[in-house]
């Protein structure tokens, strides 16, 4: 439980936003609540951990109009709302973010895990940094049986970054679909990447089935990621059980309509 307690850290600190990371003893019948957070994006050293600048996210239904670094309250009043998300669904916006390192695309000379495992947890993209980026936790308790905690991440870019972002996408995932790295602790971790049937939205849109495998157990780390114009929407499960991917369409659509309602 110590290894999944850093691992929850690293996640909240790669997002910018605070995770719903709680122990079983935060969900009595639900024992995945304390690995809902645990796709970190890369293997990460704990001496590297460093908490998430405080305020770190807002629960209101308003927006605030001042935040941390990275804020920008103009791209978050897109992000979904616990009035414009879909029926159980709780929402925390956060009021920092993380700007987008330099991460190269794998080549002969670039190792898998070095690039598609941030690429495609959608915590860093290539290409140019976007002039602004918004995110949000998204969680959802409605089955007693099991915790639920995802996200959603805006990006606006000046040029064609967002086309480039879906090129990258799919080519990574044909050039890397399995990757091994070792976790916290030297777990052996196994990701597998595929383009799965999803929904058609925006002018483009890519289904990322996204698992990770390791000696006790599998978990899931699906995105839907969707282009509008010179935008990224995505939407993405934070390390849930089998089946947690059933929620990502309908996410995914809600998600789109307010970007697409609250910029016209």
């Amino acid at each position: 439980m110590k290894i999944m307690g850093v691992r929850c850290l690293l996640a909240m600190a790669a997002v910018g936003v605070v995770a719903g990371c709680g122990t079983s003893g935060s969900h009595p019948t639900d024992g995945s609540a304390g690995k809902a957070a645990a796709i970190i994006g890369q293997p990460t050293s704990p001496a590297a951990v460093k908490a998430p600048t405080s305020p770190s996210y807002s629960e209101s239904a308003a927006v605030q109009t001042n935040g941390g670094r990275g804020y920008s309250a103009t791209l978050s009043a897109r992000l979904l709302n616990v009035g414009s998300a879909p029926t159980g669904f709780s929402v925390r916006i956060s009021t920092t973010e993380v700007k987008d390192p330099e991460t190269p695309s794998p080549s002969a000379t670039v190792p898998c895990s070095d690039a598609i495992i941030p690429l495609l947890s959608v915590r860093q993209v290539v290409g140019k940094p976007p002039s602004a980026m918004a995110s949000a936790t998204l969680s959802n308790d409605t089955d007693p049986d099991h915790f639920w905690v995802g996200g959603e991440v805006l990006r606006t870019y000046n040029d064609g970054t967002a086309s480039q972002v879906m090129t990258e996408v799919r080519a990574l995932i044909g050039h890397c679909p399995i990757v091994n790295t070792s976790g916290i602790g030297g777990d052996k971790e196994v990701f597998r990447y595929a383009v799965a049937p999803g929904p058609r939205l925006g002018d483009d849109s890519a289904h990322v089935s996204c698992s990770m495998t390791t000696a006790s157990d599998v978990l899931e780390c699906d995105t839907v990621l969707v282009r509008i114009g010179t935008g990224l929407v995505a939407v993405f499960e934070e390390g849930s059980d089998p089946g947690g991917s059933r929620y990502l369409p309908q996410l995914a659509a809600a998600a789109l309509q307010k970007y697409q309602a609250a910029g016209s």
